[in-house]
């Protein structure tokens, strides 16, 4: 009985699926995007083409294609083809995958691809179970994951595999998406529509696909055409993908650091923005701009690491979302300074030395000159330059590094060569 009503359901799917599930490619053909890694004469293309897929994993944003592509490999192998995900999966469920793909391989050498969907929810145990199965040969694996795989996949697994970044998919994929979506439903979508509901999309083909049904659903319920507030009422919130402590993270916060040091102040407070809406640490975020004007601006704008400094402050005495205000000035007075990164080239240059030459002892007339020093002939010949002006002439490097030179002025704002 439970068979027939299985039977049933799979048989109404179609009817009931959400338009994403149901607009799902079967062939390469019909994949969209990617072509960075999927395009014509490719390697992970003429794998697939050719039934020859070693283990990989899929690494990208959720709606970029990760299972779809694993399911485009299922369809298009001889091989037996098992799915786990590692939300649920055990380590026993892995080993009797390994067990079924032994038997496979030595009874009719049918090879076994493991799609794990997941992957960086398997911890280190659970991955360890796969590393014997995958490292033998029996098993290929196809991993997914929205996380960086080399901040979450032992390195095990990792040497044995290769890794696909699959990116956010472009405006105009996406429009070609809403179209075929639009297609399917029988729905009238305008060009300008299209191209809002991929802007809407964020470079994720589900997201398109769930805006473009939902905003259709609701422009049918009010017997209206379609229109830019029904798709806007679907997108409601902006998609956000990032993470606080990966890939996402470093990401932002460099191309953040990158836009002030090359004076770019829109930039600078877009990143900014992101990494606040997206609820990054703005305690991490002020930190790392205290690090900027010091290392990028430096004695060309002195007051930088006053703003950065008072910044800081402002987080912890005011707080988000006020403190946002505070976070951007700065970021904009720091992206306007003067650049310049001779203090860090100086500091950079006299620790090599130090590294290389040890830290070597100063010259006696710089040594502790109190009482205790005297008696051992240290400070002795030392000039006092508010008396003598000789002594701002002295070279007051150590013996073996007189004539060294560390700092070298850019000649940019306040820093005069």
């Amino acid at each position: 009985m439970s068979d027939l009503f299985s039977d049933a359901a799979k048989q109404r799917l179609p009817e009931v699926a959400p338009l994403a599930l149901r607009m799902r490619p079967q062939t390469l053909d019909e994949f969209v995007g990617q072509q960075q890694v999927l395009g014509e004469g490719s390697a992970l293309r003429t794998a697939i083409e050719e039934d020859r897929v070693r283990s990989a994993i899929f690494y990208g944003p959720p709606g970029t294609g990760k299972t779809t592509l694993a399911r485009i490999v299922a369809n298009m192998t001889g091989a037996a083809f098992e799915e786990l995900s590692a939300v649920s999966a055990t380590v026993a469920q892995v080993r009797e995958v390994l067990a079924r793909a032994r038997e496979r391989l030595g009874a009719n050498a049918q090879r076994t691809i493991l799609f794990l969907d997941e992957i960086h929810r398997f911890n280190k145990a659970q991955q360890d179970a796969l590393l014997p199965g995958v490292e033998e040969g029996v098993i290929t694996l196809i991993g997914a994951t929205t996380e960086n795989p080399y901040f979450e996949v032992n390195s095990a697994l990792l040497s044995r595999s290769q890794v696909y970044e699959l990116e956010p998919l472009s405006l105009e994929d996406l429009e070609r998406i809403v179209r075929g979506g639009a297609a399917e439903l029988q729905a009238e979508v305008p060009d300008e529509l299209a191209r809002l509901i991929a802007t809407r999309a964020g470079g994720d083909a589900r997201s398109a696909h769930n805006i473009l049904e939902l905003a259709w659903q609701t422009a049918q319920a009010a017997k209206e055409p379609l229109g830019e507030p029904h798709v806007e009422d679907a997108a409601r919130k902006r998609p956000l993908v990032y993470d606080k402590a990966a890939d996402a993270h470093y990401d932002f916060i460099s191309a953040f650091i990158k836009s002030m040091r090359g004076s770019d102040p829109d930039a600078s407070v877009y990143y900014l923005a992101a990494m606040l809406e997206s609820g990054e640490d703005a305690r991490y975020i002020a930190r790392r701009m205290i690090v900027l004007a010091s290392e990028d601006i430096g004695n060309a704008d002195p007051r930088a690491l006053l703003v950065a400094v008072a910044a800081a402050q402002a987080v912890e005495h005011v707080g988000l979302p006020e403190a946002r205000l505070n976070l951007a000035q700065a970021a904009i007075y720091l992206a306007l300074a003067p650049k310049s990164n001779a203090s860090y080239m100086a500091l950079k240059r006299a620790t090599a030395d130090v590294q290389e030459k040890g830290n070597i002892k100063p010259p006696k007339a710089l040594a502790d000159g109190s009482w205790y020093g005297r008696q051992l002939g240290k400070g002795e010949g030392y000039i006092y330059p508010h008396s003598d002006p000789a002594g701002y002439d002295v070279d007051y490097l150590p013996d073996e590094l007189k004539g060294t030179t560390y700092y070298e002025p850019s000649g940019n704002g306040e820093e005069e060569s």
